[in-house]
């Protein structure tokens, strides 16, 4: 592989509110996957966030985890 890895993580849930990113509960957050490149993570974002749209409080989230492992290096 040529390409340099930049792990993403996708996950979701419902929202306790709309001001504050604060999953109502922890135990149904749902990891949609890990992902290793940006533009994979967000087709993977779009769907799912595409499949909660009639409820206003379902988000979902990419993580860039490759800056958390590395948080020194930009990527």
């Amino acid at each position: 592989m040529s390409d340099k890895q930049l792990l993403h993580l996708v996950i979701g849930g419902e929202l306790a509110n709309l001001e504050h990113i604060q999953f109502r509960d922890l135990s149904k957050v749902d990891f949609v996957g890990a992902y290793p490149d940006y533009a994979s993570a967000l087709l993977a974002w779009r769907a799912k966030a595409q499949s909660t749209v009639d409820n206003a409080l379902m988000r979902y989230f990419i993580i860039h985890a490759h800056k958390l492992l590395d948080p020194g290096k930009d990527a």
